[in-house]
């Protein structure tokens, strides 16, 4: 076999072997995982729905990264945000219909309404933790159409 030849499958035999190796994951600490959602969950509640938004901020960090662009970063402007938009909508209500976790990500896919007669939005939120605060958080927002193209509801 040429230099050439062997060089060539030699490589080919280590391309092959770089994307098994890339997708290892390290072992995943289950216990600290479902205590960052539990964490995420009773946060969610008491901010989104029970519009505590004093003591339920008492686990975002100060330097609170937000990525929905209508948002401000930081622990006191979410607040801030958030109490002013609470005051304009007092029915607002965030369901969480499921969630999930892998590594410091929480997941949670909610339904949001603003009164009973609002088919509201489908919502996942994403929560990165850090130390037992939440420190980032994520959201993909729809609408709930009147009509679908399917008999699927989105929850």
């Amino acid at each position: 076999m040429s230099l050439l030849k062997s060089l060539s499958v030699a490589t080919s035999v280590l391309m092959l072997s770089l994307p098994a190796a890339s997708f290892a994951q390290a072992e995943r600490d289950l216990e600290a995982e479902e205590a960052n959602r539990a964490l995420v969950i009773q946060f969610y509640n008491q901010f989104f729905n029970e519009h505590e938004t004093e003591q339920s901020s008492l686990v975002l960090a100060e330097d609170y990264i937000q990525h929905n662009p209508d948002v401000p970063d930081g622990k006191a402007p979410f607040v801030d945000y958030f109490a002013g938009y609470f005051q304009e909508n007092p029915d607002y209500q965030s369901e969480i219909v499921r969630s999930a976790t892998d590594g410091d990500l929480v997941w949670l896919h909610v339904h949001s309404t603003n009164g009973d007669d609002d088919r509201g939005e489908a919502v996942v939120d994403i929560f990165r933790v850090e130390n037992e605060m939440i420190v980032e958080h994520w959201d993909v927002i729809q609408s709930v159409p009147e009509e679908a193209a399917n008999d699927n509801t989105m929850f």
